[in-house]
Protein backbone atom coordinates (compact mmCIF):
# COMPACT_ATOMS: atom_id res chain seq x y z
CA UNK A 1 0.00 0.00 0.00
CA UNK A 2 1.65 3.09 -0.70
CA UNK A 3 0.42 5.24 2.22
CA UNK A 4 2.14 2.33 4.29
CA UNK A 5 5.43 3.53 2.52
CA UNK A 6 5.25 6.99 2.87
CA UNK A 7 4.37 6.95 6.49
CA UNK A 8 7.38 4.15 6.65
CA UNK A 9 9.53 6.66 4.82
CA UNK A 10 8.28 9.23 7.22
CA UNK A 11 9.02 7.62 10.44
CA UNK A 12 12.48 6.93 9.35
CA UNK A 13 13.22 10.59 8.32
CA UNK A 14 11.96 11.31 11.59
CA UNK A 15 14.19 8.93 13.14
CA UNK A 16 17.10 11.42 12.06
CA UNK A 17 16.02 14.19 14.01
CA UNK A 18 16.25 17.07 11.51
CA UNK A 19 12.89 17.95 11.75
CA UNK A 20 13.92 18.79 15.60
CA UNK A 21 16.18 21.57 13.55
CA UNK A 22 14.48 25.18 14.21
CA UNK A 23 16.19 26.68 11.27
CA UNK A 24 14.68 23.07 9.53
CA UNK A 25 11.05 24.18 10.67
CA UNK A 26 11.51 27.98 9.81
CA UNK A 27 12.58 27.00 6.15
CA UNK A 28 9.79 24.67 5.22
CA UNK A 29 6.97 26.97 6.95
CA UNK A 30 8.31 30.22 4.82
CA UNK A 31 8.28 27.77 2.12
CA UNK A 32 4.63 26.78 2.49
CA UNK A 33 3.88 30.51 3.06
CA UNK A 34 5.32 31.59 -0.28
CA UNK A 35 3.49 28.69 -1.88
CA UNK A 36 0.63 30.30 -0.57
CA UNK A 37 1.08 33.61 -1.40
CA UNK A 38 2.26 32.92 -5.17
CA UNK A 39 -0.51 30.17 -5.68
CA UNK A 40 -3.11 32.33 -4.25
CA UNK A 41 -5.60 32.78 -7.69
CA UNK A 42 -5.42 28.74 -7.96
CA UNK A 43 -6.56 28.19 -4.65
CA UNK A 44 -9.22 30.93 -4.92
CA UNK A 45 -10.25 29.01 -8.42
CA UNK A 46 -10.57 25.63 -6.71
CA UNK A 47 -12.88 26.71 -4.01
CA UNK A 48 -15.03 28.80 -6.27
CA UNK A 49 -15.67 25.51 -8.10
CA UNK A 50 -16.72 23.50 -4.84
CA UNK A 51 -19.01 25.78 -3.51
CA UNK A 52 -18.88 29.36 -4.69
CA UNK A 53 -16.60 30.81 -2.21
CA UNK A 54 -15.56 34.53 -3.08
CA UNK A 55 -12.23 35.65 -3.10
CA UNK A 56 -13.16 37.86 -0.25
CA UNK A 57 -14.69 35.41 2.44
CA UNK A 58 -11.57 32.99 0.94
CA UNK A 59 -8.98 35.38 2.05
CA UNK A 60 -10.54 36.70 5.10
CA UNK A 61 -11.99 33.33 6.73
CA UNK A 62 -9.05 30.94 5.19
CA UNK A 63 -5.81 32.14 3.58
CA UNK A 64 -5.55 35.08 5.97
CA UNK A 65 -5.14 32.11 9.07
CA UNK A 66 -3.01 30.26 7.09
CA UNK A 67 -0.53 32.97 6.67
CA UNK A 68 -0.80 34.36 10.04
CA UNK A 69 -0.08 30.65 11.68
CA UNK A 70 2.58 30.81 9.69
CA UNK A 71 3.62 34.45 11.06
CA UNK A 72 2.95 33.23 14.44
CA UNK A 73 4.83 30.25 14.70
CA UNK A 74 8.25 31.79 12.73
CA UNK A 75 7.82 34.74 14.95
CA UNK A 76 7.81 32.76 18.13
CA UNK A 77 9.25 29.17 17.46
CA UNK A 78 12.32 29.72 19.20
CA UNK A 79 10.63 31.03 22.20
CA UNK A 80 8.07 28.23 22.29
CA UNK A 81 10.65 25.85 21.80
CA UNK A 82 13.11 27.34 24.50
CA UNK A 83 12.69 24.40 27.38
CA UNK A 84 10.82 25.92 30.57
CA UNK A 85 12.72 25.82 34.01
CA UNK A 86 10.37 25.54 36.50
CA UNK A 87 10.83 25.37 40.48
CA UNK A 88 12.52 22.34 42.08
CA UNK A 89 11.15 21.04 44.74
CA UNK A 90 13.14 20.83 48.52
CA UNK A 91 13.22 17.14 48.19
CA UNK A 92 14.95 17.17 45.04
CA UNK A 93 18.25 20.09 46.35
CA UNK A 94 20.44 20.37 44.58
CA UNK A 95 19.05 19.91 41.36
CA UNK A 96 17.29 22.05 38.24
CA UNK A 97 13.84 21.44 36.67
CA UNK A 98 13.16 22.14 33.35
CA UNK A 99 10.06 21.29 30.61
CA UNK A 100 11.63 20.28 27.33
CA UNK A 101 8.43 20.71 24.11
CA UNK A 102 9.46 17.58 22.12
CA UNK A 103 8.08 16.78 18.91
CA UNK A 104 5.73 13.94 18.96
CA UNK A 105 6.64 12.02 15.60
CA UNK A 106 4.73 11.39 12.57
CA UNK A 107 0.98 12.78 12.79
CA UNK A 108 -1.86 12.77 10.74
CA UNK A 109 -4.15 15.18 10.15
CA UNK A 110 -8.01 14.95 9.06
CA UNK A 111 -9.24 18.24 7.36
CA UNK A 112 -13.28 19.46 6.60
CA UNK A 113 -14.73 20.36 3.72
CA UNK A 114 -16.68 23.49 5.32
CA UNK A 115 -12.95 25.74 5.58
CA UNK A 116 -10.97 23.36 3.58
CA UNK A 117 -7.77 25.35 3.37
CA UNK A 118 -7.94 26.58 7.03
CA UNK A 119 -9.61 23.62 8.76
CA UNK A 120 -6.74 21.16 7.01
CA UNK A 121 -3.62 23.40 6.91
CA UNK A 122 -3.80 25.00 10.35
CA UNK A 123 -3.47 22.03 12.16
CA UNK A 124 -0.68 20.63 9.45
CA UNK A 125 1.13 24.23 10.19
CA UNK A 126 1.35 23.67 13.99
CA UNK A 127 2.40 19.94 13.56
CA UNK A 128 5.67 21.48 11.11
CA UNK A 129 6.02 24.38 13.88
CA UNK A 130 6.75 21.51 16.84
CA UNK A 131 8.93 19.06 14.66
CA UNK A 132 6.85 16.34 13.11
CA UNK A 133 6.17 14.87 10.09
CA UNK A 134 2.57 14.94 8.83
CA UNK A 135 0.33 13.21 6.63
CA UNK A 136 -2.84 15.12 5.72
CA UNK A 137 -5.96 13.86 4.12
CA UNK A 138 -8.39 16.32 2.87
CA UNK A 139 -12.16 16.33 3.16
CA UNK A 140 -13.17 14.83 -0.36
CA UNK A 141 -16.17 16.85 -0.43
CA UNK A 142 -14.40 19.46 -1.60
CA UNK A 143 -12.86 17.68 -4.22
CA UNK A 144 -11.31 20.45 -6.25
CA UNK A 145 -9.42 22.12 -2.67
CA UNK A 146 -8.22 18.66 -1.91
CA UNK A 147 -6.68 18.36 -5.77
CA UNK A 148 -5.38 21.89 -5.11
CA UNK A 149 -3.51 20.99 -1.41
CA UNK A 150 -2.27 17.75 -3.03
CA UNK A 151 -0.56 19.57 -5.74
CA UNK A 152 1.01 22.69 -3.85
CA UNK A 153 2.27 20.06 -1.38
CA UNK A 154 3.11 16.78 -2.76
CA UNK A 155 4.94 18.89 -5.87
CA UNK A 156 7.25 21.07 -3.50
CA UNK A 157 7.63 18.88 -0.28
CA UNK A 158 9.58 15.77 0.28
CA UNK A 159 7.12 12.86 1.08
CA UNK A 160 8.98 11.50 4.02
CA UNK A 161 8.14 15.02 5.89
CA UNK A 162 4.87 16.38 4.28
CA UNK A 163 2.43 14.63 1.76
CA UNK A 164 -1.29 15.00 1.31
CA UNK A 165 -2.89 11.63 0.56
CA UNK A 166 -6.12 12.13 -1.60
CA UNK A 167 -9.36 10.05 -1.32
CA UNK A 168 -12.74 9.38 0.02
CA UNK A 169 -13.92 7.40 3.03
CA UNK A 170 -12.07 3.85 1.63
CA UNK A 171 -8.88 5.73 1.77
CA UNK A 172 -9.36 7.64 5.26
CA UNK A 173 -10.52 4.03 6.75
CA UNK A 174 -7.05 2.62 5.80
CA UNK A 175 -4.92 5.36 7.29
CA UNK A 176 -6.59 4.87 10.43
CA UNK A 177 -6.22 1.46 10.51
CA UNK A 178 -2.24 3.29 10.59
CA UNK A 179 -0.49 3.62 14.15
CA UNK A 180 0.47 7.40 14.29
CA UNK A 181 1.97 9.58 17.11
CA UNK A 182 -1.01 11.67 17.25
CA UNK A 183 -4.67 12.08 15.07
CA UNK A 184 -6.03 15.24 14.49
CA UNK A 185 -9.80 15.48 13.31
CA UNK A 186 -11.84 17.81 12.37
CA UNK A 187 -15.43 17.18 11.29
CA UNK A 188 -19.01 15.77 12.63
CA UNK A 189 -19.48 14.40 16.17
CA UNK A 190 -20.13 10.53 14.39
CA UNK A 191 -17.10 10.40 12.23
CA UNK A 192 -15.24 11.39 15.28
CA UNK A 193 -16.41 8.79 17.23
CA UNK A 194 -15.13 6.56 14.58
CA UNK A 195 -11.56 8.17 14.55
CA UNK A 196 -11.09 8.35 18.39
CA UNK A 197 -12.16 4.20 18.26
CA UNK A 198 -9.99 3.53 15.31
CA UNK A 199 -7.14 5.53 17.52
CA UNK A 200 -7.78 3.60 20.38
CA UNK A 201 -6.02 0.57 18.92
CA UNK A 202 -3.01 1.84 19.00
CA UNK A 203 -3.20 3.99 22.08
CA UNK A 204 -2.91 7.10 20.12
CA UNK A 205 -3.54 10.40 21.47
CA UNK A 206 -6.28 12.75 19.69
CA UNK A 207 -7.45 15.88 18.93
CA UNK A 208 -10.79 16.51 17.75
CA UNK A 209 -12.89 19.17 16.72
CA UNK A 210 -16.46 18.69 16.18
CA UNK A 211 -19.30 21.03 16.70
CA UNK A 212 -22.63 20.80 18.11
CA UNK A 213 -25.52 23.84 18.41
CA UNK A 214 -24.12 26.57 19.37
CA UNK A 215 -26.53 29.16 21.10
CA UNK A 216 -26.99 32.96 20.89
CA UNK A 217 -28.64 34.79 23.32
CA UNK A 218 -29.90 38.18 22.99
CA UNK A 219 -31.54 40.11 26.22
CA UNK A 220 -33.54 42.98 26.53
CA UNK A 221 -30.09 44.73 27.42
CA UNK A 222 -28.04 44.41 24.61
CA UNK A 223 -27.69 46.55 21.57
CA UNK A 224 -30.26 45.19 19.51
CA UNK A 225 -28.80 47.01 16.14
CA UNK A 226 -24.99 45.83 16.64
CA UNK A 227 -26.38 42.42 18.16
CA UNK A 228 -28.47 41.72 14.77
CA UNK A 229 -26.31 42.72 12.15
CA UNK A 230 -23.12 40.59 13.68
CA UNK A 231 -25.63 37.71 14.30
CA UNK A 232 -26.64 37.73 10.63
CA UNK A 233 -22.76 38.15 9.48
CA UNK A 234 -21.76 35.02 11.88
CA UNK A 235 -24.64 32.83 10.93
CA UNK A 236 -24.67 33.29 6.93
CA UNK A 237 -21.21 33.62 6.42
CA UNK A 238 -20.35 30.63 4.04
CA UNK A 239 -23.82 30.07 4.11
CA UNK A 240 -24.03 28.80 7.82
CA UNK A 241 -21.63 26.31 7.20
CA UNK A 242 -19.44 27.04 9.96
CA UNK A 243 -18.61 25.09 12.88
CA UNK A 244 -18.94 27.81 15.46
CA UNK A 245 -21.77 29.19 13.56
CA UNK A 246 -24.98 30.24 15.79
CA UNK A 247 -26.93 27.51 15.05
CA UNK A 248 -29.87 29.18 17.02
CA UNK A 249 -31.14 31.91 18.75
CA UNK A 250 -33.08 32.94 22.02
CA UNK A 251 -34.33 35.69 22.20
CA UNK A 252 -35.79 37.77 24.92
CA UNK A 253 -39.65 37.59 24.27
CA UNK A 254 -40.30 41.73 24.67
CA UNK A 255 -37.61 42.53 22.57
CA UNK A 256 -38.65 39.79 19.89
CA UNK A 257 -40.74 40.97 17.45
CA UNK A 258 -38.36 44.47 17.19
CA UNK A 259 -35.32 42.07 16.77
CA UNK A 260 -36.83 39.82 13.89
CA UNK A 261 -37.06 42.65 11.87
CA UNK A 262 -33.66 44.09 12.47
CA UNK A 263 -32.43 40.96 11.59
CA UNK A 264 -34.28 40.51 7.98
CA UNK A 265 -32.72 44.58 7.00
CA UNK A 266 -29.61 43.39 7.18
CA UNK A 267 -29.79 40.05 5.35
CA UNK A 268 -31.54 42.09 2.82
CA UNK A 269 -28.70 44.60 3.22
CA UNK A 270 -26.08 42.41 2.82
CA UNK A 271 -27.18 41.23 -0.11
CA UNK A 272 -27.28 37.51 -0.15
CA UNK A 273 -29.51 37.15 -3.20
CA UNK A 274 -29.65 33.81 -4.93
CA UNK A 275 -26.89 35.14 -8.32
CA UNK A 276 -24.42 37.18 -5.45
CA UNK A 277 -20.73 36.64 -5.51
CA UNK A 278 -21.20 37.34 -1.47
CA UNK A 279 -23.09 34.49 -0.68
CA UNK A 280 -21.86 30.98 -0.89
CA UNK A 281 -23.62 27.75 -2.44
CA UNK A 282 -24.57 24.76 -0.26
CA UNK A 283 -21.67 22.00 -0.95
CA UNK A 284 -23.69 19.62 -2.43
CA UNK A 285 -26.89 17.87 -2.71
CA UNK A 286 -26.70 15.48 -0.41
CA UNK A 287 -26.36 18.82 2.03
CA UNK A 288 -29.09 20.82 0.03
CA UNK A 289 -31.68 17.85 0.57
CA UNK A 290 -31.26 17.61 4.41
CA UNK A 291 -31.92 21.14 4.99
CA UNK A 292 -35.02 21.91 2.75
CA UNK A 293 -36.22 18.96 5.30
CA UNK A 294 -35.81 20.91 7.83
CA UNK A 295 -37.97 23.84 6.80
CA UNK A 296 -40.94 24.27 8.43
CA UNK A 297 -43.02 26.56 5.71
CA UNK A 298 -45.37 27.56 8.72
CA UNK A 299 -42.64 28.93 10.78
CA UNK A 300 -40.87 31.12 8.54
CA UNK A 301 -40.56 34.57 9.34
CA UNK A 302 -38.00 35.33 6.27
CA UNK A 303 -36.89 34.02 3.49
CA UNK A 304 -37.31 30.34 2.74
CA UNK A 305 -36.41 30.15 -1.36
CA UNK A 306 -34.23 27.17 -2.53
CA UNK A 307 -32.64 26.30 -5.62
CA UNK A 308 -31.49 23.13 -6.38
CA UNK A 309 -29.91 23.68 -9.41
CA UNK A 310 -27.93 26.05 -8.12
CA UNK A 311 -27.66 25.22 -4.11
CA UNK A 312 -28.88 28.07 -3.16
CA UNK A 313 -30.73 28.45 -0.33
CA UNK A 314 -31.84 31.81 1.16
CA UNK A 315 -31.07 33.13 4.13
CA UNK A 316 -34.00 32.01 6.12
CA UNK A 317 -35.50 32.79 9.74
CA UNK A 318 -37.65 30.64 11.62
CA UNK A 319 -39.87 31.94 14.41
CA UNK A 320 -42.28 29.99 16.97
CA UNK A 321 -39.87 27.13 17.35
CA UNK A 322 -40.22 24.44 19.54
CA UNK A 323 -37.66 22.85 21.67
CA UNK A 324 -39.26 19.68 20.75
CA UNK A 325 -38.87 20.65 17.09
CA UNK A 326 -37.27 18.97 14.28
CA UNK A 327 -34.59 21.42 13.66
CA UNK A 328 -33.78 21.73 16.81
CA UNK A 329 -32.61 17.55 16.85
CA UNK A 330 -29.57 17.87 15.07
CA UNK A 331 -26.46 20.70 14.12
CA UNK A 332 -28.19 22.78 11.37
CA UNK A 333 -24.95 23.26 9.60
CA UNK A 334 -26.74 25.79 7.22
CA UNK A 335 -28.31 28.67 6.46
CA UNK A 336 -31.21 28.39 8.98
CA UNK A 337 -31.76 30.35 11.95
CA UNK A 338 -34.35 29.15 14.33
CA UNK A 339 -35.95 31.54 16.99
CA UNK A 340 -36.85 30.75 20.22
CA UNK A 341 -38.50 33.24 22.43
CA UNK A 342 -37.54 33.09 26.43
CA UNK A 343 -39.20 35.27 29.18
CA UNK A 344 -36.58 34.45 32.09
CA UNK A 345 -32.77 34.57 31.20
CA UNK A 346 -31.31 32.28 34.20
CA UNK A 347 -34.33 29.67 32.28
CA UNK A 348 -32.99 29.82 28.83
CA UNK A 349 -29.28 29.36 30.58
CA UNK A 350 -30.66 26.21 32.40
CA UNK A 351 -32.46 25.16 28.92
CA UNK A 352 -29.17 24.98 27.37
CA UNK A 353 -27.58 23.64 30.09
CA UNK A 354 -29.64 20.54 29.67
CA UNK A 355 -28.40 20.41 26.19
CA UNK A 356 -25.07 18.74 24.86
CA UNK A 357 -22.12 20.91 25.23
CA UNK A 358 -21.69 22.92 22.16
CA UNK A 359 -18.55 24.27 20.52
CA UNK A 360 -19.59 28.09 20.93
CA UNK A 361 -22.33 29.95 22.47
CA UNK A 362 -22.75 33.55 22.37
CA UNK A 363 -24.34 36.48 24.52
CA UNK A 364 -25.85 39.93 23.73
CA UNK A 365 -26.20 41.64 26.48
CA UNK A 366 -24.31 45.38 28.12
CA UNK A 367 -25.81 43.66 31.64
CA UNK A 368 -22.50 42.58 34.09
CA UNK A 369 -24.53 40.30 35.91
CA UNK A 370 -25.84 38.74 32.48
CA UNK A 371 -22.76 38.26 31.23
CA UNK A 372 -21.30 36.81 34.40
CA UNK A 373 -23.92 34.26 34.54
CA UNK A 374 -23.11 32.52 30.97
CA UNK A 375 -19.79 32.47 31.58
CA UNK A 376 -20.00 30.91 34.82
CA UNK A 377 -23.01 28.64 34.19
CA UNK A 378 -22.75 27.22 30.46
CA UNK A 379 -19.86 25.30 29.49
CA UNK A 380 -19.16 25.66 25.84
CA UNK A 381 -15.55 25.38 24.38
CA UNK A 382 -15.78 28.97 23.56
CA UNK A 383 -17.36 32.25 22.43
CA UNK A 384 -18.25 35.86 22.29
CA UNK A 385 -20.07 38.30 24.49
CA UNK A 386 -21.55 40.87 21.89
CA UNK A 387 -19.88 39.50 18.71
CA UNK A 388 -19.67 35.74 16.97
CA UNK A 389 -17.35 33.58 15.57
CA UNK A 390 -14.48 36.36 16.35
CA UNK A 391 -12.74 34.58 18.89
CA UNK A 392 -11.51 31.95 16.55
CA UNK A 393 -9.04 34.96 14.90
CA UNK A 394 -7.30 35.77 17.95
CA UNK A 395 -4.44 33.16 17.88
CA UNK A 396 -3.53 34.19 21.92
CA UNK A 397 -7.27 32.04 22.34
CA UNK A 398 -7.35 28.47 22.44
CA UNK A 399 -9.93 26.65 20.03
CA UNK A 400 -11.18 23.73 20.96
CA UNK A 401 -14.73 21.88 22.12
CA UNK A 402 -15.72 20.52 25.20
CA UNK A 403 -17.58 16.65 25.49
CA UNK A 404 -19.54 15.73 23.18
CA UNK A 405 -17.90 19.14 20.72
CA UNK A 406 -14.71 17.93 20.42
CA UNK A 407 -11.47 17.40 23.01
CA UNK A 408 -8.40 19.10 23.10
CA UNK A 409 -7.39 22.44 21.20
CA UNK A 410 -5.33 24.76 18.79
CA UNK A 411 -4.10 28.01 17.79
CA UNK A 412 -0.85 30.26 18.99
CA UNK A 413 0.75 28.46 21.56
CA UNK A 414 -1.84 25.76 22.08
CA UNK A 415 -1.22 24.56 18.82
CA UNK A 416 2.32 23.60 19.16
CA UNK A 417 1.26 22.56 22.49
CA UNK A 418 -0.96 19.83 21.25
CA UNK A 419 1.59 18.59 18.55
CA UNK A 420 4.31 18.22 21.53
CA UNK A 421 4.54 16.16 24.18
CA UNK A 422 5.90 17.77 27.25
CA UNK A 423 8.77 15.98 28.43
CA UNK A 424 10.26 16.56 32.07
CA UNK A 425 13.55 16.71 33.10
CA UNK A 426 15.30 16.89 36.35
CA UNK A 427 19.23 17.08 36.63
CA UNK A 428 20.46 17.09 39.98
CA UNK A 429 24.07 17.67 41.10
CA UNK A 430 26.23 14.55 41.97
CA UNK A 431 27.67 15.73 45.58
CA UNK A 432 25.81 17.11 48.37
CA UNK A 433 22.70 14.33 49.32
CA UNK A 434 22.17 13.19 52.70
CA UNK A 435 21.62 9.38 52.99
CA UNK A 436 18.02 10.00 54.08
CA UNK A 437 16.52 8.13 51.36
CA UNK A 438 18.51 5.15 50.96
CA UNK A 439 18.41 1.82 53.42
CA UNK A 440 18.43 1.27 56.50
CA UNK A 441 15.88 2.70 57.77
CA UNK A 442 15.07 4.34 60.78
CA UNK A 443 12.17 6.13 63.26
CA UNK A 444 14.48 9.27 62.63
CA UNK A 445 14.80 8.68 59.26
CA UNK A 446 11.51 8.58 58.43
CA UNK A 447 10.76 11.49 60.85
CA UNK A 448 12.64 13.53 58.48
CA UNK A 449 11.01 12.49 55.68
CA UNK A 450 7.65 13.21 56.59
CA UNK A 451 9.18 16.96 56.83
CA UNK A 452 10.53 16.78 53.95
CA UNK A 453 7.72 15.21 52.07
Amino acid sequence: MEIENILQKQRDFYQTQQTHSLAFRKMYLEKLKNLIISNENKLYEAIHKDFGKSKFDTFTTELSFILNDINYYIKNLKKLSKPKKVSTNLVNQLGTSKIYADPLGCVLVIGAWNYPYQLSLSPVIAAMAAGNCCILKPSEIAANTMKAMASLINENFPPEYLYVYEGGIEETTALLQLRFDKIFFTGSTKVGKIVYKAAAEHLTPVTLELGGKSPAIVTKNANLEVAAKRIVWGKFLNAGQTCVAPDYLLVEETIQEQFLEMLRKYIKEFGYEKDSEQYTRIINQRNFQRLVRLLDQEKIYSGGQSDEAKLYIEPTILHHVDWNDEIMQEEIFGPLLPVISFQNYHAALNAVLALEKPLAAYLFTNNSEEKESFTRKLSFGGGCINDTVMHLSNDHLPFGGVGNSGTGNYHGKYGFETFSHQKAVLDKTTWGEPNIKYPPYSEKKLSWIKKLL
